[in-house]
């Protein structure tokens, strides 16, 4: 595969030219089939420039199914295992779309909901004003737990607090928005970058490969450069090409978050209390304390097991009976004393591991 290109042709044409599991992240910005039948104005009778391009007309709610059917398929076939799907939709589709995704056996991982700050105002007062738009990220099916998710990331991305699934950007709007030779917006759906940093950022690593199949004026393909992704664009329209192709070409300078790299906690090594006591780190016969306010005590026998009374058990057991709770973590119950001092279970058990 040529990679960080834009390849011009019919989306689902050129997905049957890519490998099977071969791509780590898609983003969909489909057409929405939004069926407007009429120009809309505002009160002082200009034109609203909405969306009426060709490529979001088709003759039939059947007709717009087939097509969603047909590019998902190959999407579904082009993922990797351990990839993931983003698709971005409004009130008009992303529920026909989502329908058929969990046909077809995608799993859903998350709705994100886009809270538009600055969304354009219901001009006709005949509804409310529609302030949002939903991606639904999912991966290739429920069985596959293998995706890539940057928790930790995220969280530093959002202040140190874990990212909700409502995110509240503006649209598209300043020298940020892609414009013509007339002035004009170049592109009538073009998203802000903002919300293609946060689906890169947090679905995938530094040189994984995105692809996105209704490419446009390149948002995915210039968020992808600026945090060190490759990138594979599918576009029909020649313009739309060429601008984007400009504005990739044109980047310089790569987003800071290009260098996070997520922290792989690595699964510890597991250590039952049996092992503590067979390795003599805790004695036989020896005395554990219960933490405080429960001023109880318990003496360890030799198959790791605790004598509470007339109850025998182990130490998760027997706090949680002390406790009585339905559990109890008693490398965090217990204490021993050594030298006069207590000290908590799970401090032997760290040292014995060697963390």
């Amino acid at each position: 595969m040529n990679l960080n290109t834009i390849i011009q042709g019919d989306c689902i044409e050129v997905l049957k030219t890519i490998p099977n599991n071969s791509i780590d992240l898609i983003f969909a910005d489909p057409p929405y089939n939004m069926q407007l039948e009429k120009t809309l104005y505002r009160p002082n009778n200009t034109k609203v420039d909405g969306v009426d391009d060709h490529w979001d007309k088709f003759a039939s709610f059947t007709d717009y199914d087939d097509f969603c059917k047909a590019w998902l398929k190959e999407c579904r076939r082009v993922l990797k295992d351990s990839g993931t799907i983003w698709v971005i939709g409004s009130y008009h589709n992303i529920y026909r779309v989502g329908t058929i995704m969990l046909d077809m056996g995608f799993w859903i991982l998350n709705d994100v909901t886009w809270y538009k700050t600055n969304p354009m105002p219901n001009f006709l007062g005949t509804r409310f004003t529609n302030a949002t738009e939903t991606l639904l990220w999912c991966s290739k099916k429920k069985e596959n737990k293998k995706y890539t998710f940057n928790h930790q990331i995220m969280k530093r991305y959002n202040g140190d607090k874990q990212m909700t699934s409502v995110w509240q950007i503006g649209l598209c709007i300043g020298d940020e928005r892609i414009k013509g030779a007339d002035g004009k917006k170049a592109h009538s759906t073009q998203k802000p970058e903002e919300l293609l940093k946060r689906v890169i950022l947090s679905t995938t690593k530094q040189g994984d490969i995105v692809l996105d199949p209704f490419f446009g004026t390149g948002t995915t393909g210039a968020v992808a450069k600026k945090l060190k992704r490759n990138f594979i664009g599918i576009e029909r329209e020649n313009h739309y090409i060429k601008l984007a192709q400009d504005r990739i070409d044109g980047i310089n300078i790569l987003y800071p978050e290009a260098e996070w790299i997520e922290e792989i906690k690595e699964k510890q090594h597991t250590v039952p209390f049996e092992t503590l006591v067979k390795n003599g780190i805790i004695n036989v016969g020896e005395t554990l304390y219960a933490k405080r306010p429960f001023n109880a005590a318990a003496y360890v026998l030799s198959n790791g097991n605790l004598q509470f009374q007339l109850t025998k058990g182990s130490i998760h057991q027997i706090g949680s009976l002390i406790q009585k709770t339905p559990s109890c973590n008693g490398w965090l119950f217990w204490y021993i004393i050594r030298n006069n001092n207590a000290i908590l279970i799970d401090t032997l058990r760290k040292e014995y591991r060697g963390d």
